[in-house]
Order: C-alpha cells, then sequence, then structure tokens
C-alpha cells in the first residue's frame, strides 16, 4: 500500500474496504460482502472472518453493516423514518436477546463540541425503561425491554477515561448488551451524515480522528457491544484528493488537465502534502449547517434504537420522545 493509504483514517469498514480493493484486483480473503438497495437506501454487510483480513483492513474481526442515504442531508421525514425503520430490522438481527434482557445505551462524545455530540443527542432521545418495569401494562410487557441510557462526557470534561466510567456502570447494573452511539470519521465527504455503521465489535472512542482511547469492547466490559457510528466529520486531506480523483476521472476536464492523467498515487500524495503542509494534515471538516444535521441524525439513531427495543411501543408513541 502506498503512504497516502496508511495515512487515511476511517471508521467505516466499507471504506476500509472500498480502499484496499483498489490496491488488489482479486476478492480479498477472508471479507464477506452483501449489498441490497432500495430506492433510497442502501445496505452493504460487511464481514472480517479472518485475522489476516483484520490485519489488512486494520478492523476487528466481526459484522458491520452500512446504511448509506444521500438524501438524509436534507429535511426529509419519510426517508428518515425509513432509515429508522432499516436500522431497527438491523439491530434486532444483530442483537438476538430475550424480551427480558437489560440493555445500557452509551453516548459517546462531547455535548460541547457539536460536531462530536451525536451519542449525547442521541442517548437523550432514548426511551429508557428500567426503572419502569414494574410498572408496566400486560399488554406492553414482553415488548418493553428494560433500557438505561447514559452520557459518561469525555476525558477532558471529567478527568476519567470512558471506558472506565462504562465498567464501573456495567459492574453494577449487569447488563445483557450495551450499544455505544459515536460520531465517527469518514474518508469520503460523501457519507458525512448520509452514513449509520453499526457493527458487534465494539468501539475505540476517538480512533477516527487520531485520538484514540480505551476500546469499548467485549473484551474490555465482559459484555457484547453494539456500536452505532455515523461519520461527522472528514479530512481536508480527503477533501483535496477527491479534487484530484475528479479531475482525473471526469473527461470533460481532460482538455485542460491532460498532465494529470497518468499522475500515480505516490504523485497524488504528494501534491496533497505541499497543499496541507503537516501542521494541518489531521484538520477536520464538518459541514456548516452541523447543528441541524447532528439533531436530525440523532432522531433517527434513537428511533431506531427504540423501535428495535421495544417493539411493543407504536412509532407515534416513540416520536413524543425525539423532539
Amino acid at each position: 500500500m502506498d503512504q497516502f493509504f496508511n495515512t487515511v483514517r476511517t471508521d467505516l469498514a466499507l471504506e476500509a474496504r472500498e480502499m484496499l480493493s483498489k490496491k488488489v484486483s482479486e476478492d480479498i480473503p477472508g471479507v464477506v460482502v452483501e449489498t441490497s438497495e432500495d430506492q433510497d437506501v442502501i445496505i452493504t454487510r460487511v464481514n472480517i472472518t479472518t485475522p489476516d483480513a483484520e490485519r489488512m483492513l486494520g478492523k476487528a474481526q466481526g459484522k458491520y453493516i452500512t446504511l448509506e442515504a444521500p438524501g438524509l442531508r436534507y429535511k426529509n421525514t419519510p426517508l428518515q423514518q425509513k432509515v429508522m425503520n432499516f436500522l431497527a430490522d438491523e439491530l434486532a438481527g444483530m442483537i438476538n436477546l430475550p424480551r427480558n434482557a437489560t440493555v445500557l445505551i452509551v453516548g459517546l462524545g462531547n455535548w460541547n463540541v457539536t460536531p462530536d455530540a451525536l451519542g449525547p443527542r442521541a442517548t437523550h432521545k432514548i426511551v429508557v425503561t428500567r426503572h419502569l418495569q414494574e410498572m408496566l401494562s400486560p399488554e406492553l410487557k414482553g415488548g418493553v425491554r428494560s433500557v438505561c441510557a447514559i452520557s459518561p462526557g469525555v476525558l477532558g470534561i471529567t478527568g476519567m477515561e470512558t471506558a472506565e466510567i462504562i465498567q464501573g456502570i456495567v459492574s453494577k447494573i449487569k447488563p445483557s448488551l450495551v450499544i455505544a452511539i459515536d460520531a465517527l470519521a469518514a474518508a469520503s465527504s460523501q457519507r458525512v451524515i448520509t452514513t449509520v455503521q453499526l457493527a458487534n465489535t465494539g468501539i475505540n472512542p476517538g480512533s477516527g480522528v487520531g485520538n484514540k482511547r480505551f476500546g469499548i469492547t467485549q473484551a474490555t466490559l465482559g459484555v457484547p457491544v453494539v456500536a452505532i457510528g455515523v461519520p461527522t466529520v472528514v479530512h481536508a486531506s480527503t477533501i483535496a484528493m477527491d479534487t484530484i480523483n475528479t479531475l482525473q476521472e471526469h473527461a470533460a476536464f481532460g482538455r485542460y488537465f491532460k498532465s494529470m492523467a497518468n499522475l500515480s498515487d505516490q504523485d497524488r500524495h504528494t501534491i496533497v502534502r505541499q497543499v496541507l503542509p503537516e501542521m494541518l494534515g489531521d484538520l477536520m471538516v464538518t459541514p456548516k449547517e452541523v447543528d441541524r444535521l447532528i439533531e436530525d441524525i440523532a432522531g433517527v439513531v434513537a428511533g431506531g434504537i427504540n423501535q428495535a427495543m421495544h417493539p411493543n411501543i407504536d412509532y407515534e408513541n416513540i416520536h413524543m420522545y425525539l423532539h
């Protein structure tokens, strides 16, 4: 792999597989990919099954499900509902828990920084029921799981590693599952706020922006961990590389940029490095309307989780919690 690929950070297994596929012509052993789509949403399931595939992609062995809906950039309520439904179905299929299981929802991130506030904002919209189990009516029992939620903040706010806080809570309440919600970094600007990833491998908070913290995984917590994330930022170097790729790939620009036709990957990396010196190499970019986008996508993520956790509550009732 060339140097640029090694510097590109992405939290999406789908993108890691796409970037590696550009380097090798044959199928990647140990990586099984399945794609389905309707008019608005593309669902891609990436299953990493071997240690070699884990090493090549830089992603832990496990299942990664990606929902892509470019229309989420816009205020499109029917599409948001559709993504919620898909998310609920995929999550329900991934967890396979008994009805009486307790689930802990953890909203990772810094609520003071909007692009990093997805976790706390989604957690605020979760229907928590652990304290209500004894008061549920007979028609709801069995379809309303015991759910609790917390936003533990970040190391700079609390002085404690997030994993340490969650470990303490898990040891006390002993949930059957932890669902961690976090903002991610993408390698494609087209996937910012338009993509939701589910993974049964847990999560390493801050890894997408080069600030790796202790992992929140089954190995560290002792219970299964499902991670749900949405890319909210992209590296400036990625945008620069996207521009160069567009100039190369579109014939309309050919007569103006003939000298770029045969640029190697190393040449492209050199150009980006000259435009973005080392001090700006880790510059992160997010959309200017990020406040609205985060609020919308937090509702989508929370709505999908609520539907998966509480199948006996209809969407109209859940909807009241989301606004």
